[in-house]
């Protein structure tokens, strides 16, 4: 059995998911349009290091917080319309690489479930794995993350898990790849066979090119 495994924000597409669905929000006039700004700042800090993953998904999740679950859901439906448009022609043709060969897929990011799932589907990828959000027991979004983000280690962790109750394991795998953009995600890069740094961020392109790993770019215009 082979594995082909992939990040979402900036590997796949070439931006932020949760920004694109703020931002989708905010042009439906159903958020405030400086909602997607508070996120940005977020974001920012996060890759400076100054703030955490629970406060940059705090910043995503908290908005929605007072929305009825069917209008979540309803959201969520016209925000998949248009998805397909937005992916890169190079990343689909991966992906559709990698599912005509026959490899099992699996999309593994720290994009919470419901919007991550969204993004799955417009890529034909059928397994998820992702941050979970916490919802209260009307189904609303409480603003936080349920057990640890997937990002990190936890990413390493969320797919053993996974492949573990089926009756799989990475070392038992004939082949397996993930793909990502991210230093952060050197602990799952190192445990598959084949990592591949797609727009990498400086330090992993550096190990990238110290330790002959394929880097890729994905590029070119949506399909």
């Amino acid at each position: 059995m082979r594995l082909a495994l992939f990040d979402l924000d900036h590997t796949l597409i070439p931006f932020d998911s949760g920004m694109a669905w703020l931002r989708f929000l905010a042009s439906h006039e159903r958020l405030p349009p400086e909602t997607a700004d508070v996120y940005l700042d977020r974001c920012r800090g996060y890759v400076e290091g100054q703030v955490d993953v629970r406060a940059l998904q705090r910043a995503l999740l908290l908005p929605l917080r007072e929305v009825a679950r069917a209008d979540l859901d309803a959201w969520l439906a016209e925000f998949a319309v248009d998805l397909p448009a937005s992916l890169p022609a190079a990343a689909r043709a991966l992906v559709d690489r990698h599912r005509d060969d026959g490899d099992l897929c699996c999309l593994v990011t720290a994009t919470p479930r419901f919007i991550a799932e969204r993004y799955a589907a417009a890529f034909g990828i059928d397994e998820v794995l992702a941050s979970e959000a916490l919802a209260d027991s009307h189904g609303r979004l409480t603003g936080d993350i349920a057990g640890q983000p997937c990002v990190g280690e936890h990413k390493l962790t969320r797919v053993r898990d996974w492949l573990r109750l089926q009756d799989l394991s990475l070392d038992g795998l004939e082949r397996s790849w993930f793909y990502s953009d991210s230093s952060g995600d050197l602990p799952l890069l190192r445990a598959v066979s084949v990592p591949v740094a797609v727009r990498p961020d400086p330090r992993l392109r550096e190990l990238a090119e110290r330790e002959g790993w394929a880097v890729r770019m994905l590029d070119g215009p949506a399909a």
